[in-house]
């Protein structure tokens, strides 16, 4: 009976010391509780426990990602749009993520869900689209502002998808191809402009010689003719023929 007793007593002692004795991983802390009262955050390594008297929380310091479901949000040019985002974060002060906050994996979840629909609905669509960067820091900051009483420290948030209705996908084309047509236009348009600058340089040029003119119909001949063609058709100005007629004129006139 007395041996009995003893192995009772033995393994009673065996299984205290096993729930006593805790191994926490490097990454790892814990919050212990003496009679419900928060006492301290140990570890990592070995720590005691003493049974009934004391309770731990384990905590887990590595960054979590944390995919936000997908929001319906309205910009403010009244744009439904589908928004999906991920968010990376951490605990800095277990005390307080334990302490303050009942569950803070649900809590940032539901935070992110409210923040991102609040700030990407004061943005219009082509800001969402152009200036995700921009975005992704603001959502941050906000986060970041109200888990710091948690213990939680927000490090980034990557907006992943803007998902698009089929008719705003379409009027987005169509207003790109417009945009390009009238980048076309314009490139045309100042295009057409320095042209007509330099030949009006050009033709200043040869204003001031009527032998460069001539020169320059010559040369035009000479190209034309290496193109083979059977009938050729020039405008012949003039001031070219102009002193032939003279001379002519004065030839067949009067003798005196």
């Amino acid at each position: 009976m007395i041996s009995y007793f003893a192995s009772l007593l033995i393994l009673a002692v065996v299984l205290i010391v096993m729930y006593a004795i805790r191994i926490l991983r490097e990454y790892e802390r814990a919050v212990v509780f003496f009679l419900g009262r928060f006492q301290a955050v140990k570890g990592p390594g070995l720590i005691i426990i003493i049974p009934v008297l004391q309770t731990m929380e384990r905590v887990d310091l590595r960054v979590v990602v944390m995919d936000v479901p997908t929001q319906d949000v309205i910009s403010r040019d009244n744009v439904s749009v589908k928004v999906n985002a991920v968010v990376y974060y951490r605990v800095i002060d277990p005390q307080s993520a334990i302490i303050n906050v009942e569950n803070y994996h649900e809590a940032v979840s539901q935070l992110s869900q409210t923040t991102m629909r609040s700030v990407l609905g004061k943005h219009e669509l082509d800001e969402m689209l152009s200036e995700r960067d921009k975005l992704n820091v603001d959502i941050q900051k906000i986060l970041d502002e109200q888990t710091d009483a948690w213990g939680v420290k927000v490090t980034n948030v990557e907006i992943k998808h803007i998902d698009l209705d089929e008719s705003m996908i379409r009027a987005i084309a169509q207003q790109a191809e417009a945009e390009r047509s009238r980048r076309a236009k314009v490139i045309h348009a100042e295009g057409e402009a320095q042209a007509a600058r330099k030949l009006t340089e050009a033709a200043d040029q040869l204003s001031k010689n009527s032998n460069a003119i001539t020169l320059r119909y010559m040369q035009t001949l000479i190209d034309i003719a290496g193109e083979q063609n059977s009938t050729i058709v020039f405008p012949l100005p003039m001031d070219l023929i102009k002193p032939l007629i003279d001379q002519g004129a004065k030839r067949g006139g009067p003798t005196s």
